[in-house]
């Protein structure tokens, strides 16, 4: 489970009719007539591949840095959030110009107005779990995705998003130290993977005529967030040992590949329907933590105990003290290329 856990064509092949007749000056000499018509090729090319992305959970650990990814690439971001005050401080002004952010009164236009749409939203698990807390995890995200859907299928047809690459989580396929599950594995029967069907159920409501990507995201590591910043100060108070037994499996993923993820699956036409958000290489959480405490210079071996993860995280320690080995068979079809397949780099990377 993720720990941290719009005119439009008709198609994301952006195929815009740009007109052929450049009409060059007879006092162009040959150079710069080429050097004119090379700077109009690239001009044009660079807007008709440019998209307009509405992203909900923006402010969120991957969506913070996908929204950077779509602005420093010169695409228009509209931010569907329900404290404008957060994203703005998230998102200012003089560093992201032109981004729109949007309260829950602005998202229909924002919608109707985009190519595509990125549904990120969600409270995070990582906290401790009360009956209230669970409810809240659970429709958090089943209200959100249904709002984004709802304002999708109403959209008019000429100006409807073409694409919803909607999250969901590896929590979907339950706990088990022994099987190995990809896509086309069956759902578990435990609290998360009721969420991750619901969850998913909603977002495929969405017309048959949008292109759907779901993304069953795995643990997700990286700097100042997600999994780690939990984790880090558990591992130094007890000399960084494996959590719990450190059999069970961690599926997990390096942040800047999740964001290449999603980005690729807002323009690609082959990414529909589920893909798994993992590294190419689970590994159980024993070699996590030894892998951890190599890239953080300290021994490995003191054993965080069951019961001082409990004590932070409530039942919701059951993320890490229990897991699932997850492999993103759809995507390493796809032949998306991992920057991070190894935990020991994505740890060497994000702590160096």
């Amino acid at each position: 489970m993720k720990m941290e856990v719009i005119s439009s064509p008709a198609s994301l092949s952006w195929t815009r009719s740009i007109s052929p007749s450049l009409h060059t000056p007879l006092s162009f000499s040959v150079g710069e007539t080429s050097r004119f018509r090379v700077s109009c090729t690239a001009s044009q090319s660079q807007k008709a591949n440019q998209m307009t992305v509405s992203v909900t959970g923006a402010t969120g650990f991957i969506g913070k840095r996908l929204v950077q990814r779509l602005h420093a690439d010169n695409h228009n971001v509209c931010v569907l959030t329900r404290s404008k005050s957060k994203a703005e401080l998230i998102f200012p002004v003089k560093n992201f110009p032109g981004i729109t952010i949007a309260e829950e009164a602005g998202w229909k236009d924002c919608i109707q107005g985009s190519n595509a749409v990125v549904n990120l939203a969600g409270m995070p698990i990582s906290t401790r779990w009360s009956l209230a807390i669970k409810k809240e995890i659970k429709e958090s995200r089943i209200k959100v995705t249904s709002k984004v859907v709802d304002l999708i299928n109403s959209s008019p047809q000429g100006v409807r998003p073409t694409v919803l690459v909607s999250a969901t989580a590896v929590g979907y396929y339950g706990t088990s130290e022994t099987r190995v599950f990809d896509e086309s594995s069956p759902s578990g029967n435990d609290y998360l993977a009721e969420v991750c069907r619901e969850w998913e159920g909603t977002a495929l409501k969405v017309d048959k005529d949008v292109r759907l990507a779901l993304i069953r995201i795995g643990v997700v590591l990286g700097k100042d967030g997600g999994a780690l910043a939990k984790m880090i100060p558990l591992f130094e108070v007890f000399a960084g040992g494996p959590l719990g037994s450190g059999r069970q499996w961690f599926s997990w993923i390096h942040l800047e590949d999740i964001v290449n993820l999603i980005y690729e699956a807002l323009s690609n036409p082959s990414y529909k329907g589920v893909i798994n958000g993992t590294a190419p290489n689970p590994v159980r959480l024993s070699e996590l933590c030894s892998q951890l405490g190599n890239a953080m210079g300290r021994p490995s071996w003191l054993p965080v105990p069951d019961f001082a993860l409990k004590a932070v995280l409530g039942e919701g320690a059951t993320v890490v003290l229990e897991g699932q080995k997850v492999l993103p068979v759809k995507a390493k079809e796809l032949g998306f290329p991992f920057k991070y397949p190894y935990v020991k780099d994505a740890l060497e990377s994000i702590l160096k």
